[in-house]
């Protein structure tokens, strides 16, 4: 399809309408380079593809990829011996996660039958141990210690170290108080550093790292410390040695499976895109035009894509039609209408939906061309006609029987009885050579052309002589008729002179009378196909009917499941609460062991009553749908870390890929971490549930306080504290940011108080600094 024609009618504005719909970078790319095309395969194959997208959306609801990275050129550097960086090894990571979702959502595909999409579905590749390996990098792009053994041991040090330089400094602290501007220890070029008053700078001995702008206070490195920081500084090296040693082996594993990566990457993104026509179809009320083989045309209803408000139009250009000649006075629709045709060619020729109604109809033409609007070219020295007649020549060489040929304003732009010999003339030669071809013109000797030559057919554009406006409809077998006369007198022109007016082109009221009369048999032939469309309307509420009970019913099924779970949490939840407050009025009365509470918590939990849900259906189904699939995201609950599930080897036992470790877990070793579409969000009623029960994914070594409440967050660090005894972990991280310094003060206030706490301090400045303060238990 020549590019010109593209131009013309603004098809780059029509597939820009489909951008919102899309999620991935991939499939913005296949809108980007989509054209027309003539093969009638490719064309409804595209179709087949809409009509499928359409019964999965029926069957399951909803359908969505996620947003998804252009990964092509990162792979592409793969291939040149490049290594990865953490943002592009985690565009890989969704791709192979998304990947994993879509397979499991095409394996729960029950009642769809899919031919056009099944390949697409099927060739997705799903790479668990790629996954596995994966985890090593979060999705904050922070490499895991687990990734490997070396890097475990380096951050471990590191943070031996930095506890042995916040002890020191709290002692300095303590002695030389006096001597410094706030009791507190800031950094200095990645050092930690005491802010001195610069009177005392001689009794803090030490380096110096900076000077305050007044300088009344010098940052000092205390002496004692320059030693450990030297260490640290080492193993801080040896740590981005480490990880870049990390990006290097997770791409060189990727690499093998670089080219099954990038078909996976088209595979998904060509799902987008189908996804995206049908919403775009749904959305705009369009549809799916039939195309035929003998070249006729009908659009039933059709819409110009790019109008705000356009007024549907019937078309009917039959195989025994070449040319439809549409006459008539200028600011009717005229144009409107001609590049309305051209746009549906396009967008039905594209794949892509039309704005008609069901039940339309196109042709596959090999080529499509229109000269339409004022081409004058100054550069050329060429005036209207010339720019015009330049274009036309140029498409009659080009066109053929199996072209469209679209006329604006057809022999304008010259003398009137010329530029009308002109026009026929041109018309009888695209006749002759059964080119299909739609003109307007608005000279008078066309409209005696259309009647009395075969295969040319008349039009016009309705007029309202009430209002005096144009309504924008277009009437096929009637010719345009000038309405000048009528117009001059309901806007007050003399009577005599619009008499005289009639006198002088008296040869043209036989022909007007005419055309009226033809005008109102339109207009009742127009009526009467609405009563018709209605009564077909009304036989297909009936189905339409049995698609929405069928939804109803679908959706009434997905909130039982909901409501049941819901059901089930709120017993324990209940029942947890009220122990929460036995427990308490205890702790108050007696000194308990922190062992001893929790042990009265779980026996507790053993009197809350078992709801029998085991009758329940919806429970079971659901349940089945929870079971552990090869490629599922896990959290080992032994260490709290992410990883993937690679094969089932006996009975309950799985093999799993924690970062770059592969080790063998039992079901109850792990808990699986549900896949959640990035365009679903929790419910706000659940959400206080969600929050409980994310505590029962196993034993923490760190605590989130960010965002809570005072009384919410004691109550957390209380039960996270007690969860760490019982696991007998020697060390926890307790997040609770800077802010206004309330949590923060109050977590030191509580781990100051508590038996169990050796000791506690603020995090290492590239670990959070005083927004996060690490735990030693004991």
């Amino acid at each position: 399809m020549n590019n010109k024609i593209l131009e013309q009618l603004e098809f780059k504005k029509v597939k820009d309408q489909f951008v919102p719909y899309l999620q991935t970078e991939q499939g913005r790319q296949e809108l980007q380079l989509l054209e027309p095309t003539d093969n009638c395969k490719k064309i409804s194959h595209y179709f087949s593809e809409i009509e499928e997208m359409a019964s999965i959306f029926v069957e399951r609801h909803q359908f969505a990829i996620g947003s998804l990275k252009d990964v092509s050129e990162s792979l592409r550097r793969l291939e040149l011996e490049a290594d990865l960086n953490i943002s592009e090894l985690l565009d890989i990571k969704k791709l192979l996660r998304v990947s994993t979702e879509v397979g499991y959502f095409y394996e729960d595909l029950e009642n769809v039958h899919l031919d056009a999409l099944r390949p697409l579905f099927e060739n997705i590749e799903t790479f668990p141990k790629l996954q596995g390996s994966l985890q090593a990098i979060n999705d904050a792009g922070f490499i895991e210690s687990f990734a490997s053994s070396s890097l475990e041991s380096i951050r471990r040090q590191i943070s031996i170290s930095e506890n042995q330089v916040r002890k020191i400094l709290q002692d300095i602290l303590k002695k030389n108080s006096d001597y410094l501007v706030e009791n507190l220890v800031a950094s200095r070029n990645g050092r930690s550093v005491l802010p001195v008053k610069n009177t005392f700078r001689n009794r803090v001995p030490g380096v110096v790292h900076d000077i305050s702008t007044s300088g009344t206070t010098v940052y000092i490195e205390p002496r004692a410390l320059v030693q450990i920081n030297e260490e640290i500084t080492q193993l801080q090296a040896d740590e981005r040695h480490e990880l870049s040693r990390i990006l290097k082996e997770l791409s060189q594993i990727i690499k093998p499976h670089s080219r099954a990566l990038a078909n996976n990457a088209w595979l998904l993104g060509h799902l987008d895109f189908v996804r995206a026509k049908y919403l775009y179809q749904q959305d705009r009320q369009a549809s799916l035009p039939k195309m035929s083989q003998d070249r006729s045309l009908h659009l039933l209803n059709v819409r110009h894509p790019l109008l705000e408000k356009p007024v549907p139009n019937d078309l009917y250009f039959n195989e025994d039609l070449t040319i439809i000649v549409i006459t008539g006075p200028n600011t009717g629709g005229k144009t409107i209408m001609l590049k309305t045709l051209g746009l549906a060619q396009l967008m039905g020729q594209s794949g892509l939906p039309i704005l008609a109604d069901k039940g339309s109809k196109l042709a596959v033409f090999s080529q499509i061309f229109a000269d339409i609007g004022d081409e004058q070219s100054i550069e050329q020295s060429l005036s209207t006609f010339s720019s015009h007649m330049t274009h036309i020549i140029n498409i009659l060489a080009k066109s053929d029987s199996q072209s469209l040929v679209l006329f604006d304003e057809l022999g304008a732009g010259t003398d009137p009885q010329e530029g009308a010999s002109l026009a026929m003339a041109i018309l009888e030669h695209l006749r002759l050579t059964d080119i299909k071809t739609m003109a307007t013109t608005h000279y008078p000797e066309l409209k005696a052309y259309g009647i009395e030559t075969a295969f040319v057919e008349n039009a016009s554009m309705e007029f309202d002589n009430k209002s005096l406006q144009p309504t924008y409809r277009f009437m096929q077998g009637v010719p345009g008729r000038s309405n000048a006369f009528e117009i001059a007198k309901r806007l007050g022109l003399a009577e005599v002179i619009v008499k005289q007016a009639q006198e002088m082109t008296d040869t043209d009221s036989d022909v007007n009378r005419i055309i009226e009369e033809l005008e109102v048999q339109t207009l009742e032939g127009r009526r009467r196909l609405e009563h018709i469309k209605e009564v077909e309307q009304d036989n297909l509420k009936f189905n339409r009917a049995v698609k929405k009970l069928y939804n109803e019913f679908s959706q009434a099924k997905d909130k039982e499941i909901e409501k049941a779970s819901l059901e089930a949490q709120e017993i324990v939840d209940l029942a947890l609460a009220e122990s929460e407050v036995i427990l308490s009025k205890l702790h108050e009365k007696a000194e308990l062991k922190p062992h001893e509470i929790i042990q009265a918590k779980t026996n507790l939990k053993k009197l809350v009553p078992e709801k029998d849900l085991s009758q329940n259906k919806v429970l079971k189904k659901s349940k089945k749908m929870r079971a552990a699939r090869e490629g599922d995201d896990i959290i080992v609950t032994a260490y709290g870390q992410r990883g993937t599930l690679l094969k089932q080897i006996k009975g309950n036992k799985w093999e799993a890929q924690v970062g770059l470790i592969k080790m063998t877990l039992a079901e109850d070793e792990f808990s699986l971490v549900k896949l959640v579409e990035e365009n679903q969000k929790p419910k706000k009623q659940t959400a206080h549930l969600v929050k409980k029960l994310s505590k029962a994914n196993g034993p923490r070594a760190r605590l989130d306080l960010r965002g809570k409440r005072y009384e919410e967050a004691m109550q957390e660090l209380d039960a996270f504290i007690d969860q760490a005894l019982v696991n007998n972990m020697s060390q926890v991280d307790i997040i609770h940011g800077i802010g206004t310094g309330v949590i923060r003060e109050a977590v030191g206030k509580y781990l100051r108080k508590h038996k169990h706490v050796k000791s506690f301090g603020y995090a290492p400045q590239n670990a959070g600094g005083s927004g996060c303060t690490i735990a030693n238990l004991g």
